[in-house]
């Protein structure tokens, strides 16, 4: 892949890149919004994600190519940028824009992106481009930032840049993700324990509903106001910072405050799958791959009745895992309204599952899905 990509690069600026990065995408194994809401979340990287060549130049230019979009762009350095429409190169953009807003000098840069992550998935896409931009510019410019610091500061741009009001886990997640791991991350402190994921006799299927979903223009916003309303009626007699503060037991004794139904499936839900990621990172260090599977669907069910961000796509993938017994458990994955689905499937199954969960999807949505098999790998480097 890095071969053919130097290639790429050299054909389209005349030069070999200086360096050659990867980012990963992710999924979050347990833990539906709840990264807005200060409490547990249990993502882990996997083995799509983006590559970037770069290469300084002196011409005060920045150029970015994509062998993913035939859209590209010519920039001169300048104080400030603005988004522009939804094209990609805004995630890049937002990013140089942080470097040079922190004083460090720029000149000009040439860039090229490839992805293996299917595009609008909920697999964390922009996440992924928007660290291994920052990893990419603090290597080359000597920056001094950890790891964690690009951290933030890919999820400002994607807050004030971009225009989403995402938590920080996508980003935590592509860039701390550790082979054979998931991350516990606590999404107020940052907190993390990296839990062993072995999976025995079982993969990560990664199922595309291929119903394309664009975050910033989704419910997702409303999802986050209708949590801090929540949030707000619960403070009148809780000293708590965020939702995930308290457990369901402390929610159930104090919900009368929430008068809002609708309000009140939202707390309901995040304050329960909480609950559910602490259960969850308990069932896979002790390798209880049934217990993680009953999570999981309990999950999806939340996501579905309380939370509302599922759909008839999703759910026809949850539906079938049930039916399969070569599969431990399955849910909805990332922000919903489309995207992505995850199962934990026999390795053995996988070819008789994904021709299986096809079919059973075309015959119910009228289209197919595209289905992967992914382990989970590292977070962004160097290639």
């Amino acid at each position: 892949m890095k071969e053919f990509l130097t290639q790429e690069f050299n054909k389209l600026f005349n030069k070999n890149p200086e360096n050659t990065y990867f980012s990963p995408g992710r999924v979050n194994l347990i833990g539906e919004h709840i990264d807005y809401n200060g409490g547990l979340v249990m993502p882990c990287a996997i083995t799509f994600g983006t590559y970037l060549l770069a290469s300084p130049n002196s011409d005060g230019i920045f150029r970015f190519r994509s062998l993913n979009f035939d859209d590209k762009l010519d920039i001169p350095v300048q104080e400030e940028y603005t988004k522009t429409e939804e094209y990609w190169f805004n995630y890049p953009l937002g990013v140089i824009e942080y470097f040079l807003k922190d004083g460090h000098p720029v000149l000009g840069m040439d860039m090229l992106f490839y992805g293996d992550i299917p595009i609008s998935s909920g697999l964390s896409s922009s996440a992924s481009i928007e660290v291994v931009t920052a990893f990419a510019l603090n290597d080359m410019l000597n920056a001094g930032y950890s790891k964690l610091d690009l951290v933030k500061l890919a999820k400002s741009v994607e807050n004030n840049f971009i225009g989403v009001s995402c938590g920080i886990m996508d980003q935590f997640a592509v860039a701390f993700g550790e082979k054979n791991k998931a991350l516990m991350l606590n999404c107020d402190t940052l907190d993390y324990k990296a839990v062993d994921s072995n999976l025995g006799e079982y993969i990560l299927a990664i199922i595309n509903t291929n119903k394309p979903r664009k975050l910033a223009e989704s419910k997702y916003n409303e999802r986050v106001e209708e949590c801090q309303a929540a949030l707000k009626a619960l403070q009148q007699e809780l000293s708590i910072s965020h939702l995930c503060d308290i457990d369901t037991g402390t929610f159930n004794k104090h919900s009368h405050l929430i008068t809002d139904p609708v309000v009140y499936k939202r707390a309901k839900h995040v304050v329960e799958e909480n609950d559910r990621v602490k259960l969850a990172a308990a069932a896979l260090s002790n390798n209880n791959l049934d217990e993680l599977g009953r999570l999981m669907y309990a999950s999806h069910d939340s996501l579905r009745d309380l939370y509302e961000v599922s759909g008839a796509e999703l759910d026809t993938i949850a539906e079938y895992c049930k039916t399969d017994a070569d599969v431990v458990g399955g849910r909805m994955t990332g922000a919903g309204f489309g995207g992505c689905a995850i199962a934990l499937v026999k390795e053995s199954a996988f070819d008789k599952f994904s021709n299986n969960i096809i079919e059973y999807y075309t015959q119910k949505i009228g289209y197919a899905p595209s289905v992967y098999s992914s382990l989970i790998g590292n977070g962004v480097g160097v290639l």
